[in-house]
C-alpha cells in the first residue's frame, strides 16, 4: 500500500511535524521513508550566476548532515531510511523524485521554512499537491504533535463515504491503521439535501416529495454502511447527515467526532476526473484543521479488491 513514503523536509522545526505521522504509517505499513531536500536555486539567472561556489558547498554539506541526524531517528524507530539532495525549485523537484521513484506516499507539512500564514497551506505545499499524481498527507503544522515522536497513535478515523467504488478505495488503508493503533473507524456519509423551487416559496407537496426522497437516500444510506461495518473487522461506527454543504459538515464532523485522521479519496461520485481532487477534497486541503491522507484514485482500481472491505454500492 505505502511501501515507499517521501518525506520532503527544509530543516525547519515546523516541516518535522510529519516526523511522528511518518513513523506512525511506516510501521503500520512496513514502508521505507526517503528523506529529501531540495536546495532551492534562486529563480532570477542573474542572482544564480552570482552564487558563492564554497557557500552552496557548505550549505550542501549543512543539509546532508541534517538529513543524516534525521534518519538517524528514524532508523532508532526500525524504520528502514534513505536520504537525497537535490538542486532546483521545491516543488517541482519533490514532484518529479516522486515519480520517478515510485514513491506510494508523500508526507508534508502544511507549513515549514517560510514560516505559519494565514493560508491553509504553503505556496509549495500547494504547488506540490496540484501536480503530484501520487497519494499524499498533509500535516497541519499549526497543531504540533505533543507525544513522543515514535508515540503517535491516532484514535479516530474518520472515511468519508458516498456509495461509490472509489470512495471505498479508501478503505484498505484505513483498516491497516485502525488494527496497527487500535484505532476507532467512523465512515461517515452525507444524504444531499433535495434543491426546492426558489422563485416562490415551496409548496406543501414540494417539501413533502423532499422530505420523502431524504428519507429514504438515509435509510438506503444506513444500509449501505451497516453492510460494509459488518465486514470491516475492529472498531467501525457509521454516521449518517443530511447536509447541503458536504465540505462544512465534514469540518463539523472533524470537530464533534473527535477525529485525529481523515483518510478520503481524491474523487467521489460528483467530482470531474479531470483535475486530481473533486471539490469536497480541495476544500479539506485548504480549510482542514486535522492530517488528511488522499488517496489518489487517478488511476484505473484494482479488478480484485480486498475480500474484506469489498461491497457492491447500494445506489442513493
Amino acid at each position: 500500500m505505502f511501501d515507499q513514503i517521501l518525506l520532503p523536509l527544509d530543516r525547519s522545526t515546523l516541516a518535522e511535524c510529519v516526523l511522528p505521522h511518518a513513523i506512525a504509517i511506516a510501521r503500520a505499513c512496513g514502508s521505507q521513508i526517503t528523506l529529501l531536500s531540495v536546495m532551492e536555486t534562486p529563480h532570477e539567472a542573474r542572482w544564480r550566476q552570482a552564487m558563492d561556489p564554497l557557500n552552496w558547498q557548505i550549505r550542501k554539506a549543512e543539509a546532508e548532515m541534517y538529513l543524516d541526524e534525521v534518519a538517524l531517528r528514524l532508523q532508532a524507530a526500525d524504520l528502514p531510511t534513505a536520504t537525497h539532495i537535490l538542486e532546483g525549485f521545491a516543488a517541482e523537484q519533490v514532484i518529479d523524485f516522486a515519480d520517478t521513484h515510485a514513491s506510494q506516499l508523500i508526507i508534508l507539512s502544511s507549513h515549514g521554512l517560510s514560516g505559519l500564514s494565514d493560508w491553509g497551506v504553503s505556496s509549495v505545499v500547494q504547488k506540490i499537491v496540484q501536480r503530484a499524481t501520487t497519494s499524499v498527507m498533509i500535516v497541519r503544522a499549526a497543531q504540533p504533535v505533543t507525544t513522543a515522536e515514535t508515540g503517535l497513535r491516532y484514535q479516530r478515523i474518520l472515511v468519508p463515504l458516498d456509495g461509490t467504488p472509489r470512495a471505498e478505495t479508501a478503505l484498505p488503508a484505513a483498516v491497516t491503521l485502525a488494527r496497527a493503533h487500535d484505532a476507532h473507524i467512523v465512515l461517515g456519509h452525507l444524504v444531499q439535501q433535495p434543491a426546492l423551487p426558489r422563485r416562490t416559496p415551496a409548496s406543501r407537496e414540494d417539501i413533502a416529495l423532499a422530505n420523502r426522497l431524504v428519507e429514504h437516500n438515509q435509510a438506503e444510506a444506513t444500509q449501505y454502511l451497516e453492510q460494509l461495518r459488518s465486514r470491516l473487522s475492529g472498531n467501525v461506527e457509521a454516521r449518517v447527515s443530511v447536509s447541503e454543504h458536504f465540505a462544512a459538515t465534514l469540518h463539523e464532523w472533524v470537530a464533534q467526532e473527535s477525529i485525529d485522521l481523515v483518510l478520503l479519496s481524491a474523487h467521489g461520485i460528483s467530482s470531474q476526473t479531470r483535475g486530481l481532487y473533486g471539490d469536497v477534497v480541495t476544500n479539506l486541503i485548504t480549510y482542514g484543521t486535522t492530517p488528511l491522507i488522499i488517496l489518489q484514485d487517478s488511476s484505473p482500481a484494482p479488478t480484485t479488491p480486498n475480500a474484506e472491505v469489498s461491497v457492491a454500492p447500494r445506489g442513493q
